[in-house]
């Protein structure tokens, strides 16, 4: 009996210095290369982040929920001004955790005229640190040079002025 209590034992240690050394996702700063990733949209699209290395900044902003009332305010704004960021060569993707029918339903209702993809998986949202202990993401930023490279990280406050943060800040990297 005592040899079984003490395996018992044994067990939860081993267990408990597995759990405390395991890997932990690298936080991602400013200066690091962005992790690729290769997500669908809506409507089955493939996107990577590395197709637009060499060409174009691109801004990967992470969202809640399809659907609420900050993230509708937040995608509606770069709706609105999706002009300015195609003349200046500046490709938005929004990611959330959401279905891809959950994401056709808001990009339907709220006429979205960019790409936004699905993290069903949450595997991206989890290697950029935006995955959020009540399973949805974090409303964060990343906006990231032609040449891969993570330039600002923005834990987006104010939805209102997302949009022209984002232009503003990309636009100077052309």
């Amino acid at each position: 009996m005592r040899t079984k209590s003490l395996f018992y034992v044994f067990v939860l240690f081993v267990s408990v210095l597995s759990f405390a050394f395991a890997a932990k996702p690298k936080e991602l700063k400013i200066g690091m290369k962005a992790p690729n990733f290769k997500l669908e949209d809506a409507y089955g699209k493939s996107y990577t982040l590395s197709s637009y290395k060499g060409k174009m900044p691109v801004i990967v902003y992470f969202y809640p929920k399809a659907g609420t009332a900050g993230c509708t305010k937040e995608a509606c704004g770069i709706r609105d001004d999706w002009g300015k960021f195609q003349k200046e060569k500046i490709q938005v993707l929004g990611i959330s955790v959401d279905t891809k029918p959950e994401i056709k339903k808001f990009i339907k209702d709220n006429n979205l005229n960019f790409p936004l993809l699905s993290d069903a998986s949450t595997k991206v949202s989890k290697s950029y640190g935006v995955y959020g202990k009540g399973g949805y993401d974090n409303r964060v930023t990343f906006i990231v040079d032609k040449n891969g490279i993570i330039r600002k990280i923005i834990n987006v406050t104010n939805i209102e002025r997302h949009a022209k943060e984002v232009y503003d800040f990309a636009s100077k990297l052309r």
